[in-house]
């Protein structure tokens, strides 16, 4: 994972946790999870969380997706700090390891895991080659990678209203092209590689997120931070929304698998 300059304070993180839900950073809570791993058995695997955020996914993969052991991962300790209280407060110490990794390889034996799990996090990681070579040097024989992540639709110099729309969300994103994920993941060795276009979907999430932030509830969300920074996301989202209406920002799902020999 790639170095990550503690943009997730504990503001930022009680401020996701109110627009997505307790422990959550990232659109869609637990069904976006569930379409996200639709057709995937975690039952009794052991799962690497890359990405763990504040522990919501890391907890579902346990209660209701019923993977054995799950190993969440972060670069921030925030972050890592809330994961593990909402790992004991759900009485899952035992099934749930959170771990702070510093940037690069990952510090996993080779074939350590059944399944790779990531959403939404590794839009921090610029090198998605080197990512994909490391997934498939950590996953067991048959093993697969199940993650959703922000793309752009192209590679190549962005539009201008991405530019602002990256400015403006100020997170370091390395946002990718399907092609060059499919291309990354192929090089790496995988096989079944399939990647689908969620955009339509988060085109109408990202609208009633905008609401929340600037109707009724607004009030609340300033409480929580402050008028400036509600005032700030509301620029955000605006431009955001923006590039989703265009196609060019292309939230996917992907899952691609280790061949068996």
């Amino acid at each position: 994972m790639e170095e990550n300059n503690q943009h997730y304070d504990l503001a930022h993180l009680k401020f996701l946790e109110m627009l997505w839900g307790e422990g959550y950073l990232s659109p869609g809570g637990v069904d976006e999870v569930r379409e996200i791993l639709k057709g995937f058995n975690l039952n009794d695997k052991k799962v690497l969380d890359i990405g763990c955020g504040a522990g919501g996914i890391t907890v579902d993969l346990v209660k209701e997706f019923k993977a054995r052991f799950v190993l969440g991962i972060d670069v921030e300790k925030g972050p890592c700090i809330r994961s593990e209280a909402l790992a004991s407060k759900h009485g899952l110490g035992e099934r749930i390891e959170i771990q702070q990794v510093k940037p690069g390889p990952f510090p996993f034996e080779n074939e350590e895991f059944d399944i790779v799990f990531s959403k939404d996090s590794i839009v921090h990681v610029h090198d998605k080659e080197k990512l994909s070579e490391e997934v498939f040097r950590i996953l067991k024989p048959g093993g697969l990678f199940v993650a959703s992540d922000w793309l752009t639709s192209h590679d190549g110099e962005p539009s201008e209203d991405m530019k602002k729309y990256l400015k403006l969300e100020d997170l370091d994103f390395g946002m990718a092209s399907p092609d060059r994920y499919e291309a990354a993941l192929r090089s790496a060795g995988f096989i079944n590689i399939n990647l689908r276009n969620r955009n339509k979907w988060y085109a109408k999430e990202a609208r009633r997120e905008l609401d929340d932030l600037s109707g009724i509830k607004r009030s609340d969300y300033e409480k929580l931070t402050s008028e400036e920074y509600i005032e700030y996301s509301i620029a955000t989202w605006t431009a955001m929304i923006k590039v989703i209406d265009t196609g060019e920002h292309c939230p996917h799902h992907f899952s691609a698998q280790k061949p068996i020999n």
